[in-house]
């Protein structure tokens, strides 16, 4: 399908910049098939919803243009519907310069920010000026009970485009609520005191030697380990989707067997590296692993398996991530990405700071990556028909998470005709 913003931003003087820096071929797709009717999704109407500002570029008669920072509380600009939203144009420094702009020239742009979870949404659009005498009832909706500011006009936007545009270069930056609210997190898993590791014994029974080398601290739930022989000798060879049968010693002193994905770059042949979320409510295997893993920690298992296999050919792939489920899918995007064969990859969570490896994945594939961000007030959310309907058409699918995002994986494809062999999933529950 042909994106309404590749239409409108991909000029014949971008296009050829497009070939000189020689993305053209990366971006061509956007400009082919049936034309796109631009209208907002319910992620893209939360996340505007959620925001208390955003920057409006218009242009001069002159030619110039002017980027204007537009503030408000929460939730000022308004969805009006699927191609319609608008704003209450408060009293300012009486310049009039964005006024006097859009009665010149309709065509308005707008970024909208969000820099705790890294992202931003771009909205290209024509504006109407309305008067509130000539249009009370109008007007009346775009106010916000609660703000005292006057309002002068409403300014109502039709849609004709919009973006969703990559995380890079977009420094976080956190309200004060936000940054009381990681850092309660943080302190909670720091609170709790690590036990000993049972000196020098060794758990489990496999053929495989392992030593714990490292330890980092991922999220306050998530903690990753890397894994090597003690001799520095070389691992056996994992693909990604590979995972570990772990051995666990439970507080009662049993040993138990639990798996976990492998999310190293699968070329790596000196470490290993598993990510193992603290669980409360679990069956006490991760927790056992938080409490009493340290560096030293020795282990003997059986080599890697895998049972999530990636294709060998050239076909595109769509990589789905929920929650923990990123760790097989991460070592996925990078085997793909060292293949050179076209990937796209989402990643959803219910934090920014919940996402393990977020800012690892965010510098390594950049516009090839979708964050979604469930439980934050505006946060995107991820609709799986979009995903598979705007994928190439022998593009496969790859999901790993909760039962339930295995589920919607399912319904979407089958809804939309995805034949079942192009969609492989494993779900961690």
């Amino acid at each position: 399908m042909a994106r309404a913003f590749a239409k409108i931003a991909f000029t014949p003087g971008v296009r050829a910049a497009q070939a000189r820096m020689g993305s053209r071929d990366a971006y061509r797709s956007a400009e082919v098939g049936e034309a796109e009717v631009a209208e907002l999704g319910p992620g893209e109407m939360e996340f505007i919803a959620a925001r208390d500002s955003f920057y409006q570029g218009t242009v001069g008669e002159n030619g110039w243009p002017y980027v204007q920072h537009r503030g408000g509380p929460t939730g000022f600009l308004k969805v009006l519907g699927p191609q319609t939203i608008g704003y209450a144009d408060f009293s300012g420094n009486r310049q009039y310069i964005s006024v006097g702009n859009l009665d010149g020239n309709d065509r308005v742009s707008l970024i909208l920010m969000d820099y705790p979870a890294q992202r931003r949404l771009k909205i290209w659009g024509r504006v109407r000026l309305v008067e509130e005498d000539a249009e009370p009832a109008l007007v009346a909706r775009l106010e916000s009970p609660h703000y005292r500011a006057r309002v002068e006009r409403g300014v109502i936007i039709t849609v004709e485009a919009f973006d969703w545009n990559c995380p890079k270069y977009i420094t976080p930056r956190f309200t004060e609520r936000e940054i009381v609210d990681r850092d309660r997190g943080r302190q909670q898993a720091s609170s709790e005191p690590a036990q000993p590791a049972p000196g020098a014994e060794e758990i489990g029974s496999g053929a495989l030697k392992l030593v714990v080398t490292g330890i980092r601290q991922l999220t306050p739930g998530v903690r990753a380990y890397e894994l090597r022989t003690a001799g520095g000798e070389k691992l056996p060879f994992a693909a990604a989707g590979a995972h570990l049968a772990m051995p666990v010693r439970l507080p009662d002193g049993v040993v138990v067997t639990r798996q976990y994905s492998l999310s190293t770059h699968p070329r790596r042949r000196d470490t290993y590296e598993i990510a193992v979320l603290r669980e409360p409510e679990g069956r006490g295997g991760s927790a056992a692993i938080h409490a009493t893993w340290q560096i030293g920690t020795r282990l003997a298992v059986e080599p890697p398996e895998n049972q999530f296999l990636l294709h060998d050919d050239e076909r595109p792939a769509v990589l789905i991530a929920g929650g923990i489920g990123i760790t097989p899918i991460k070592a996925m995007a990078q085997e793909l990405k060292a293949r050179g064969t076209p990937l796209a990859l989402h990643y959803s969570g219910g934090t920014a700071a919940d996402m393990a490896y977020r800012e690892e994945l965010v510098a390594e594939f950049g516009r090839q990556l979708q964050l979604y961000v469930t439980r934050a007030a505006g946060g995107l959310r991820m609709d799986l028909h979009s995903i598979m309907r705007a994928a190439p058409s022998d593009a496969l699918f790859y999901i790993c998470g909760p039962g339930r995002l295995i589920q919607g994986a399912i319904d979407a494809a089958r809804e939309l005709g995805v034949p079942a062999g192009r969609v492989q999933y494993e779900s961690f529950e």
